[in-house]
């Protein structure tokens, strides 16, 4: 579904993105791992269209991607981000961040959309019409999933969709993603700093540092420490001790 071949993002002649390659089977999940500024979420940014200063070569169901991409392309990928509160109109009620999607590619049956979306993300009927900041963060980032499935996409982009969460909260969403792919068959790629909460939903991660991508490995091997590069168990020992703390 997904292939990403020695992807390079320069930011002012500066690599922030270095000969990045990998590659998501449909239906399957991709996790990036790294420290701020390693690159990962770059990358999500370039395979989303919010960068388009890169070079390499990208494609989405076989189709290569070009710098701009049209309405089809963002029907089929959509991205949820770290922020619930930041990504959500603070002045926009809940069913109207859900039906601007539709309204948007011109799909009907905007209502029982709506009904079911809320549902699916288990919220109640009666936060449709309510205000991002009358809701929890948990809440909030369901709305944030919920209003990137509205129009059906293949493949979901999760930039640290829980680190702006309660660790109590966290499990929930993971949960919630796991069953949403299960049910729709999503390809995902999910980049985040914390290598549990990665390893809870992607079997297959790659550990970046620097804008390079320096290991591949599985999330049972991560877990039982078969590591091959420091990096990766600098980041293994730093997660363990945080989780022990």
């Amino acid at each position: 579904m997904i292939s990403v071949q020695d992807l390079r993002v320069t930011f002012n002649g500066i690599d922030a993105v270095s000969g990045v390659t990998f590659a998501v089977a449909e239906g399957a999940s991709f996790g990036i791992v790294g420290e701020s500024g390693s690159g990962k979420s770059t990358v999500l940014r370039a395979l989303v269209g919010l960068n388009n200063d890169w070079t390499g070569r990208m494609t989405i169901a076989g189709r290569a991607l070009s710098p701009k991409r049209g309405r089809d392309f963002f029907r089929r990928v959509q991205m949820v981000f770290q922020d619930p509160y930041g990504s959500l109109h603070p002045r926009q009620t809940i069913d109207r961040a859900l039906s601007e999607p539709l309204l948007v590619h011109g799909i009907p049956d905007i209502d029982r959309r709506i009904r079911l979306a809320l549902s699916e993300v288990a919220l109640p009927a009666t936060a449709r019409f309510r205000y991002p900041h009358q809701l929890s963060g948990g809440q909030r980032q369901r709305v944030a999933i919920a209003r990137a499935l509205m129009c059906e996409p293949e493949v979901l982009l999760l930039d640290e969709p829980t680190s702006a969460l309660d660790v109590s909260v966290q499990a929930e969403v993971l949960n919630l993603l796991a069953d949403l792919q299960d049910r729709r068959k999503l390809t995902y790629v999910m980049v985040s700093h914390n290598l549990a909460v990665v390893a809870h939903l992607c079997p297959t991660i790659g550990v970046m540092q620097a804008g390079e991508m320096v290991e591949m490995l599985s999330a049972e091997d991560l877990r039982s420490g078969h590591i091959r590069h420091k990096h990766t168990a600098d980041l293994r020992r730093l997660s363990t001790e945080l989780e022990e703390a």
